[in-house]
């Protein structure tokens, strides 16, 4: 069921929560898109470019919901790690023997959203995780210089979805043993021929951290200002309505 999105009337950005925030991929996208954003993570996060708190999100979450505190913000943004499901977790690294024990928490974020009462997106990577792909977006139909595919599932709204745009070519680097060239860098890992860290930069408009982990975690900003422009969009007609 898809409920009526409210903003505020009072004139100041609406308030976003960006769940498991990391360095801040999404919130910039979101605060493009014309919302405040409060991050959360269980990490310290110094690069994050607004107001973020250390702390287990889940918990956050709750907390904020047993206080009251959640009708402060009218849409929540999350991207639970899932690496137990991703990728390369179920393909190559659990193939070769590597990596180790990886957490889900798709299903109790969900729940959590679920109860409070939100308009929320849950974000993942291509991979087993199980979530609706309502959504799902590629650095192509940004004219970005990554693929870098990424699911949502929308929780109490709805969006169209845009039509995936066909790729120019390949992913740059190696490949067993041969080097390809192509339009993209790949955004994780360091070896095969990665980007150097301004390539990554470059590739994702990400300018506000230069740390190699954090750039390999990050949705490219684009990303969520599309998703946020379409939901404030959304909010404002029912405003207006």
């Amino acid at each position: 069921m898809t409920h009526p999105i409210q903003i505020r009337r009072d004139g100041h950005r609406p308030l976003l929560l960006d769940l498991f925030c990391c360095a801040g991929g999404a919130a910039v996208g979101y605060h493009r898109a014309g919302f405040d954003v409060v991050g959360v993570d269980i990490s310290p996060r110094p690069n994050y470019p607004f107001t973020c708190h250390q702390a287990d999100a889940l918990d956050y979450l709750a907390a904020l919901i047993s206080s009251g505190e959640i009708e402060r913000y009218c849409v929540a943004h999350a991207s639970p790690p899932c690496q137990d499901q991703c990728s390369l977790t179920v393909g190559t690294n659990r193939s070769q023997g590597w990596g180790g024990t990886h957490e889900d928490l798709v299903a109790p974020t969900r729940a959590l959203l679920d109860a409070s009462g939100l308009p929320y997106v849950i974000e993942q990577p291509n991979g087993r995780a199980k979530i609706r792909k309502d959504l799902t977006l590629c650095g192509e139909q940004f004219g970005l210089g990554v693929i870098r595919h990424r699911n949502f599932e929308l929780g109490r709204w709805t969006v169209t979805r845009p039509v995936h745009v066909k790729h120019r070519g390949r992913v740059r680097g190696w490949r067993h043993g041969e080097f390809f060239d192509g339009p993209y860098v790949a955004a994780y890992g360091n070896g095969g021929g990665k980007p150097s860290v301004p390539e990554l930069q470059a590739a994702m408009d990400i300018g506000w951290t230069d740390v190699r982990e954090e750039l390999t975690e990050a949705i490219p900003p684009a990303y969520s200002q599309w998703i946020g422009a379409a939901f404030l969009a959304q909010a404002r007609a029912g405003v207006a309505a």
